[in-house]
């Protein structure tokens, strides 16, 4: 080594002196204050971008945006529309360069759909009489886009005109935190859904206990309080006007305590099917079109509720080995745990002569998210080879807007179009617009199946 180049920097690193840097030992009390500060910090960032009140709003959209990706009607036609329909939202803004609200478009789609072309989609396809489909972004590897992916694939949805609902599993909040939400405690989380769930099959097993003369099992006041509420009581508006949301903050990690213990006290309890109970149950199914899951990066109690929920399977991943590795040991253990779930359902349910009960979904797909087409072309095409068919086709680019967004504590579709070259926009809407055709081609052909079967069944009814 030359005597002029310097020595790497762990090199000649005096005891003595780091000891002096180190602060006291750290006790228990120090995560407090680092939360503290964080919690004040999140809050700040959190609302840089809002209204001065404090409270998120949806941007609007140009004459160019509405024309280009909301409604396909050309520009020319679109303004000689408005000029016809005086009492339609005319946009604010001078000369041709109007900006529409959200509110204003899907008012202006419905006008369209009754007044345009046939052969033009105004508003996106559902069936009449059907639920809504449940999607879940899963994978037990954090940092992978799962939460990026599921808030664009509800704002993808919500410009799509559709309403969505999203639920946010992670304790950590970060969906919550994109849609503006306020959660003040567990009690305004998915937690009541799981308790009221596991109450009332307490309710129901200590009725049966009680017609054999048996001592009931204890009902506390968490189950009392929880038999209150409605699921509709824990949703919320978004600042989107088609997106409402049931968010999540720290508190609802106890539920990934609570339920092992809730699960012990009655062995009988299906505690994979309390959220979706509770959706059914209070007609959420029936008022929203898409149900959104973002889940926590474990295989715990909230995600298993959530893939048991689900209808399609969404599963993010970047083109790295190491995040490969990790969603094949996800899919190991989906496959440990639900047929594990199975098999014991089933040998109770075959000794009972009751039909056999299975986890299906309509579809499960890999994203590849964050990705470099110059360094990792390569091994996206080996993951995809390896997992084929689960994969979806295109890849999400990691783009300049992207990255923006995310700092920004927004989705790129909350992003104004004039702080980038028009260029710029273009790809990073692409990146997202692109994985939403594929996930919505699924909910149609999942919808379309269940719409054959239903007509099937009345028709030998």
């Amino acid at each position: 080594m030359s005597g002029k180049e310097p020595l790497p920097p762990y090199f000649n690193i005096d005891p003595e002196r780091a000891s002096k840097r180190l602060s006291d030992p750290v006790g228990t009390a120090r995560f407090a204050k680092a939360a503290s500060f964080a919690a004040r910090g999140r809050q700040d960032l959190a609302e840089r971008g809002y209204a001065p009140d404090g409270r998120k709003r949806l941007r609007r959209f140009s004459t160019w945006e509405v024309c280009r990706y909301l409604i396909p009607v050309a520009t020319a036609h679109f303004r000689r529309v408005l000029r016809k329909h005086p009492d339609l939202p005319q946009g604010v803004g001078e000369g041709n360069s109007k900006w529409f609200s959200l509110e204003d478009v899907l008012r202006l789609r419905d006008h369209f759909a009754t007044e345009g072309a046939s052969d033009r989609e105004y508003r996106p396809w559902r069936p009449e009489g059907l639920p809504a489909k449940v999607l879940a972004v899963a994978n037990f590897k954090g940092g992978v886009g799962k939460t990026s992916t599921a808030a664009h694939l509800a704002m993808s949805a919500a410009l799509d005109g559709y309403k969505v609902l999203v639920v946010d599993l992670d304790s950590q909040g970060s969906m919550t935190s994109i849609m503006g939400g306020q959660v003040a405690d567990e009690w305004s989380t998915a937690f009541p859904i799981l308790a009221k769930d596991y109450a009332m099959a307490l309710q129901a097993e200590n009725r049966v206990r009680q017609a054999a003369g048996q001592p009931p099992l204890p009902f506390d006041e968490t189950l009392t309080e929880a038999l209150t509420i409605s699921t509709s009581d824990l949703i919320q508006p978004t600042h989107w006007p088609n997106i409402d949301l049931l968010g999540a903050q720290l508190n609802l990690y106890w539920a990934e305590f609570q339920v092992p213990v809730w699960r012990m006290g009655l062995r009988g309890w299906p505690l994979w099917d309390a959220l979706s109970n509770g959706m059914a149950q209070d007609g959420v199914l029936d008022r929203y079109d898409i149900i959104i899951l973002d889940t926590p990066p474990a295989l715990g109690y909230l995600t298993i509720n959530a893939l048991a929920a689900a209808d399609i399977l969404l599963v993010p991943l970047g083109a790295t080995f190491l995040e490969f590795d990790s969603t094949g040991r996800f899919f190991d253990m989906l496959y440990s745990t639900f047929a594990s779930v199975e098999e014991g359902e089933n040998t109770a349910r075959r000794r009972d002569g009751l039909p056999e009960m299975r986890f299906e979904w309509d579809a499960v797909r890999a994203i590849i998210t964050r990705f470099d087409a110059n360094q990792q072309t390569d091994l996206a095409n080996v993951i995809q080879a390896y997992f084929g068919d689960f994969m979806t086709t295109y890849r999400q680019e990691l783009t300049a807007m992207v990255g923006q967004a995310g700092e920004q504590v927004n989705g790129i579709y909350e992003a104004d179009y004039r702080e980038f070259n028009r260029d710029t926009y273009v790809r990073g809407r692409e990146t997202f617009d692109r994985t939403w055709a594929e996930v919505k081609e699924l909910i149609l052909g999942a919808w379309w199946r269940d719409l054959q079967m239903t007509e099937t069944e009345e028709d030998h009814g």
